[in-house]
C-alpha cells in the first residue's frame, strides 16, 4: 500500500494544485474582500478548523515561519466568515479544474467514477492525530462531480500532510528545515533561494543552515551529506506509509479502476501546469 499511496499522491496532487496556481480561486477569495493571496490562503485553508487562534494554525500548518500565520489569522476572518472563505475556495478550485479539463472530460463517466472512488477513500480513514484532515471531514462533500473530485483529493492531501508533519516531527526536522531539505531534493542550490523561504530574515536562515550542518545533514557547501539525503528519503518513505490508510477502503479492482480513470485527468492538468 505504500506504493499505492505514492502513486495516488502523484495522480491527485495536480488536482489540488489548481487552488494555488490557477486564477479562479484567487478571484473568488478577492471578491469576498481578502486583500492578498496569503489572506485568502490562510483564511480558506484554516477555515475547517473553526475560529482557532494563530498559534493553532501555525502548529497545524507546520511549515510556515514564526509569526507568518499571525499576520493573517484571525484578522482575515474579522469581516469575512470562515465558512464563506472555504466555500469560495471550493467554487474557484472546481471552476479551475473544469476549465482546464474542458467539457468533454469534465462531464465524462470516467471523471464521475474517479470522484466517487476518491471520495470513498477520502471519507474512510481514521481522523485521530490528523488535525487538518479531521477539519476537512467536517465539511459537506459536494454533489457536483468535479467539485467532489477536487474536495476529496484535497481531503487526501491534508491527510497525507498530517502524516508528513508527524514524520518531520519524528525526525526532528522543523518547518523551515523541511523546506531546505526539499529544495536540495529538487536540485535547488543554494537552498536558501527556494521560494518558500527566500524571504525570511537572513539571520533566521543562517541559524537554520548552521543547525543542519551541526547535525551533519548538509555540508559546508550547503549540499546534502549522505546522512541528510538518507534522512529526507526516510521521511518521504514514512509519509507514504502513513498516507496509505484511506486506500484500504478500496478493493484492488477499484484501485486499478481509479488509477485508470485519473490518468487522463491528471495528464491534462499536468500539461496545463494546473493553471
Amino acid at each position: 500500500m505504500t506504493h499505492t499511496a505514492r502513486r495516488m499522491f502523484e495522480l491527485l496532487e495536480p488536482i489540488c494544485l489548481v487552488t494555488f496556481f490557477a486564477d479562479e480561486c484567487d478571484e473568488e477569495l478577492a471578491a469576498l474582500g481578502h486583500r492578498t493571496y496569503w489572506d485568502g490562503y490562510f483564511a480558506s485553508r484554516a477555515a475547517p478548523l473553526g475560529r482557532v487562534p494563530a498559534e493553532v494554525v501555525h502548529a497545524a500548518f507546520y511549515s510556515f515561519a514564526d509569526g507568518e500565520a499571525a499576520r493573517h489569522i484571525p484578522s482575515a476572518w474579522e469581516t469575512i466568515p470562515p465558512e464563506a472563505s472555504v466555500a469560495a475556495r471550493e467554487r474557484g478550485s472546481a471552476a479551475s479544474v473544469r476549465r482546464i479539463l474542458g467539457d468533454e472530460l469534465a462531464n465524462s463517466p470516467g471523471l464521475l467514477r474517479a470522484a466517487d472512488l476518491t471520495t470513498k477513500a477520502a471519507t474512510s480513514a481514521p481522523t485521530e492525530g490528523r488535525v487538518m484532515y479531521a477539519g476537512m471531514r467536517t465539511l459537506a462533500v459536494p454533489s457536483d462531480p468535479v467539485a467532489r473530485l477536487w474536495h476529496s483529493a484535497t481531503m487526501l492531501r491534508e491527510h497525507r500532510g498530517d502524516g508528513h508533519v508527524a514524520a518531520l516531527v519524528g525526525a526532528r526536522i522543523g518547518g523551515t528545515e523541511a523546506h531546505v531539505l526539499s529544495a536540495l531534493d529538487m536540485g535547488i542550490h543554494p537552498p536558501q533561494s527556494f521560494g518558500r523561504i527566500h524571504h525570511l530574515p537572513k539571520e533566521r536562515l543562517a541559524a537554520v543552515m548552521d543547525g543542519l550542518r551541526e547535525r551533519g545533514l548538509i555540508d559546508s557547501d550547503d549540499r546534502f551529506t549522505d546522512a541528510g539525503r538518507e534522512t529526507k528519503q526516510r521521511i518521504e518513505a514514512l509519509t507514504d506509509e502513513l498516507a496509505a490508510a484511506p486506500y484500504d477502503a478500496l478493493t484492488p479492482a477499484e484501485l486499478d479502476e481509479l488509477v485508470a480513470e485519473l490518468e487522463p485527468i491528471t495528464a491534462t492538468l499536468v500539461a496545463a501546469g494546473s493553471r
